[in-house]
């Protein structure tokens, strides 16, 4: 009851209500609101506190960003999403508001654009060795569970790209990646495609902000052949999967261009698929089948393992004291 009434008291003010009805359809920052709804930032950054506070709204920082949207889960989630639903359509305030907020919108599309003009001759260089794009993207779906998905986790996720891909098979979605940058272009993308139900967060796939199990699906597309240390990076993939979830990789099989390594920053020439397989095993994992998809001078391979009720990583296993399994595991 008193959460519910500390979130109604939140509010129940016009300038907090029309932040609400925003921050339903996008994810956005102070400076976005200001410019919004023509207030200062100490005034809006004030209402905003007092939003989260009441766990109304969320608040994610990213370097000197903030970034606020609605809650996915909670009594202050649920009841956000109520207020949004009541706000009338037919509202002039809140038609302007929104009218404002497809005006900014757009200038994101042209910074995303920008963005990828630049880096659009590097981009096409790799896809015109390997298979066809919308090949690769139809295996990885077929790779997933079924949908409905409950909650995906893509590690690396750039531009957002397999956010897209399965937006319309999750109920929720979380994409991370190092770069600000390519997490701007990602959101643009996401508001674009009216994917409200997904959303991407700054974080380093070696150490993710998430606990153990919470996710029905992770995917590692095209990023594990920049990890310093895959093998850790795969891991702490499968430390995110819930029981009968499922872990899905794709990346180039093993291969002799050296020039990708010069060119393009790949730390490794791809990987074989008993490299992988013995990495997933060693996480706690269950194989399944590996796929190859030829095309030019790269094969791009889709490897993927379930994490099976109680199955447990080696690490876990030590814990409890070595068995025959434990040292019979290949090394990575």
């Amino acid at each position: 009851m008193d959460e519910i009434l500390k979130g109604l008291r939140a509010s129940a003010e016009a300038t907090r209500l029309r932040i609400i009805g925003l921050c339903a359809h996008a994810e956005l920052t102070v400076s976005d609101l200001v410019e919004i709804l023509g207030q200062s930032q100490p005034r809006i950054s004030r209402h905003l506190k007092l939003l989260v506070e009441a766990g109304v709204l969320v608040r994610n920082q990213e370097g000197p960003w903030a970034w606020y949207r609605l809650p996915e889960e909670g009594v202050g989630g649920e009841l956000a999403r109520l207020i949004v639903d009541l706000l009338p359509p037919d509202d002039r305030q809140h038609a302007q508001d929104l009218k404002r907020l497809q005006a900014i919108s757009e200038g994101w599309t042209r910074r995303v654009a920008d963005f990828f003009r630049q880096h659009a001759g590097d981009w096409e260089q790799i896809r015109s060795l390997h298979a066809d794009q919308a090949a690769v993207d139809r295996a990885l779906l077929e790779a997933l569970p079924d949908p409905p998905i409950d909650n995906l986790l893509d590690i690396g996720t750039g531009a957002g790209h397999v956010l897209l891909l399965a937006g319309d098979r999750v109920t929720s979605a979380i994409g991370v990646d190092r770069s600000r940058e390519m997490l701007n272009v990602a959101r643009s993308n996401l508001f674009r495609a009216g994917h409200r139900h997904c959303q991407v967060r700054q974080a380093d796939m070696m150490a993710l902000p998430f606990a153990d199990g919470g996710f029905a699906a992770v995917t590692l597309n095209m990023v594990l052949h920049f990890a310093e240390r895959p093998d850790a990076a795969l891991a702490e993939a499968a430390r995110m999967l819930a029981p009968g979830g499922r872990l899905v990789i794709v990346d180039f099989l093993s291969h002799a261009l050296e020039k990708l390594r010069e060119e393009q920053a790949h730390r490794w020439l791809g990987f074989e698929d008993d490299q992988i397989r013995s990495w997933c095993e060693a996480a706690g994992l269950t194989w399944r089948p590996a796929r190859h998809l030829a095309g030019g001078s790269l094969t791009v391979a889709l490897w993927s393992a379930e994490r099976l009720a109680g199955n447990t990583s080696l690490a876990q296993r030590a814990r409890r004291g070595p068995t025959r399994r434990d040292r019979a595991q290949p090394k990575p």
